[in-house]
């Protein structure tokens, strides 16, 4: 049987982290993916910081499914080493919080050029965030994207394909395909056996806006059916976006009803959820 771990990104409920963990509680939810916490991307925190945060998720029993790093969202052509610095602080972070996952990027591609120019630059980049994760028990999740290489599942599946499999996986996020004008089943298809990791939000193909799951063009509730069918066991981390259509403060009336629309959905299907 299935089994799926309900997870989500906690800034969209609110900036502070009390009010954070006061949503999730109520949603008897005890995972979230964190990415802004207290007002500041969680990266550009300090050991001892983390440390902190640490501990006031261990007295709410809460985890993270994942770090959700900005890492790999910056130009393809920009200076990489102080990136690297990045990773490697977030690596620590990770560590300390007790996570297996990282989420990542693969580069934002320069307006007007072909993504796959650049193919070799970004699995170079990938290659040493790569090896400097082995042996960690990290495992770094590449993201689709709009504007990076990585946008489609075509070239999702090239990079994916290209890394060791004990240290990269995917993620599949169905409405960032859609916004990018690629089939998400089919995209499901081609990538299902690299995905470890869902982020569940939907949205309407002709507009890109985000909607709740099962409301757009994301065929969610198909795929969910099938990974049910697979014996998925593994996290959907809820990224609501309700406010915007992008990273903003949604708070918990909206974090609440993508909630709703994803546990419709999982009710129909034969899963165990955690």
């Amino acid at each position: 049987m299935a089994k799926c771990i309900i997870s989500g990104f906690a800034d969209e409920i609110a900036d502070r982290l009390d009010e954070q963990l006061a949503t999730l509680a109520k949603l008897n939810v005890h995972y979230m993916e964190m990415r802004n916490v207290n007002g500041r991307n969680f990266t550009d925190y300090t050991p001892a910081e983390a440390k902190e945060i640490k501990r006031q998720l261990d007295a709410s029993g809460v985890r993270l499914s994942a770090v959700g790093s900005p890492l790999g969202k910056i130009g393809i052509e920009e200076d990489f080493a102080p990136h690297v610095d990045r990773f490697k602080r977030t690596m620590e972070l990770a560590q300390i919080m007790e996570t297996a996952y990282i989420r990542m990027f693969s580069f934002f591609i320069p307006d007007g050029k072909d993504p796959d120019e650049y193919k070799n630059a970004v699995l170079e980049r990938w290659f040493q965030f790569q090896e400097y994760a082995k042996g960690s028990g990290i495992i770094l999740l590449h993201e689709n994207e709009k504007g990076i290489y990585g946008d489609i599942p075509r070239r999702c599946r090239t990079l994916l394909d290209a890394m060791d499999w004990d240290t990269v996986r995917g993620i599949f996020d169905p409405a960032n395909f859609v916004q990018c004008k690629a089939d998400t089943l089919e995209g499901f298809r081609l990538l299902e056996d690299k995905i470890v990791y869902m982020h569940i939000k939907d949205a309407i193909w002709d507009t890109g806006k985000v909607v709740p799951s099962g409301q757009g063009d994301g065929h969610l509730p198909e795929i969910l059916g099938q990974l049910a069918g697979k014996d998925f066991c593994g996290f959907l981390s809820l990224e609501p976006h309700l406010e915007t259509g992008d990273i903003a403060v949604g708070g918990p009336e909206k974090f609440t009803i993508a909630h709703k629309a994803l546990m419709d959905i999982l009710e129909k299907l034969d899963v165990e959820i955690a």
